[in-house]
């Protein structure tokens, strides 16, 4: 069990706007201790996720450097980081998208856009 100040959110996303959008939905959660940790792109979340372990990572597709299907697939599969929620959180809401997230090993698959209040809900389970 985590103690409460080691609680951590990744957010994976490259628009700025989105980010925020994110990080402000999750507000609620920072202000009782949760840290929300943030990246632009797949080198650096990957890096992220292996210093920081957060127990959940909101991961966009199309990132630059590593797409987020790869820094999936990384984490998941090599890493072997079963611990590690990972939600694929895209634009990208075809069948094979949701395939390709599913074979990386994403735990869960939103599309955007989302609903704040699923994701912060989403966010209170994963954490509980």
């Amino acid at each position: 069990m985590q103690s409460e100040s080691d609680r951590k959110i990744l957010i994976v996303e490259d628009e700025a706007y989105i980010r925020l959008l994110i990080e402000q939905t999750l507000e609620e959660l920072e202000e009782q201790g949760v840290d929300i940790l943030e990246a632009d792109n797949g080198q650096d979340a990957l890096r992220l996720i292996q210093e920081e372990t957060p127990q959940l990572v909101f991961l966009d597709v199309m990132i630059p450097k590593i797409n987020g299907f790869e820094v999936c697939r990384t984490v998941k599969r090599e890493l072997g980081m079963k611990d590690v929620t990972i939600v694929i959180l895209t634009a990208k809401g075809q069948e094979y998208d949701y395939q390709t997230g599913k074979e990386a090993g994403a735990d869960l698959y939103m599309t955007k856009p989302f609903d704040p209040d699923e994701l912060l809900e989403l966010a209170k389970k994963v954490l509980r």
